[in-house]
C-alpha cells in the first residue's frame, strides 16, 4: 500500500473519530450506561491518536525503512479491531442484539496496535 493510502485511512480514521466521538457526546450521553459510555469514548480517543499517527508516518516515510509499511498495516488492522469492536460491543443493546462474540476481537486489536509501535521502532532509519 503506498503512502498515500495511508494518508486516506488516517483522514477517514480521524473523520470517523471525531463524528463518532460527537454522537457519543451527544446522542449516545442519554442512551448508554456509564461504563458503556466510557468504553466508546476509549475507542474514540485510540482511533483518533493512531488516526494522528498513522497520517504523522505516512507523512514522514524518508526517516523510516521499508519495515514502516507493516507498522502502518498492523496499526490499521488494530484500530479496526480493537475501536470498532468496542463501538459495537457498546452500541450491543440498543441494536437489540448481542455482539458478544467480539469481545476477544478487542484484546487481539490491542495487540496489533502494541505490535504495530513494536515494529516502528524497528522500522527507524539509522543516522550516518
Amino acid at each position: 500500500m503506498t503512502t498515500d493510502k495511508f494518508m486516506n485511512i488516517a483522514i477517514f480514521f480521524a473523520v470517523t473519530a471525531v463524528a463518532l466521538g460527537a454522537l457519543g457526546a451527544h446522542a449516545l450521553k442519554e442512551i448508554l450506561t456509564e461504563n458503556q459510555l466510557h468504553s466508546f469514548e476509549t475507542g474514540v480517543r485510540y482511533q483518533f491518536f493512531h488516526a494522528l499517527a498513522i497520517l504523522f508516518l505516512a507523512l514522514n516515510t524518508e526517516k523510516f525503512n521499508p519495515k514502516l509499511n507493516r507498522s502502518l498495516y498492523l496499526m490499521t488492522t488494530g484500530i479496526c479491531c480493537f475501536s470498532f469492536s468496542i463501538y459495537l460491543l457498546s452500541l450491543q443493546d440498543i441494536l437489540g442484539f448481542s455482539l458478544s462474540f467480539l469481545g476477544p476481537i478487542t484484546p487481539i486489536g490491542g495487540l496489533l496496535l502494541i505490535s504495530a509501535w513494536i515494529m516502528l521502532f524497528f522500522s527507524i532509519k539509522k543516522q550516518g
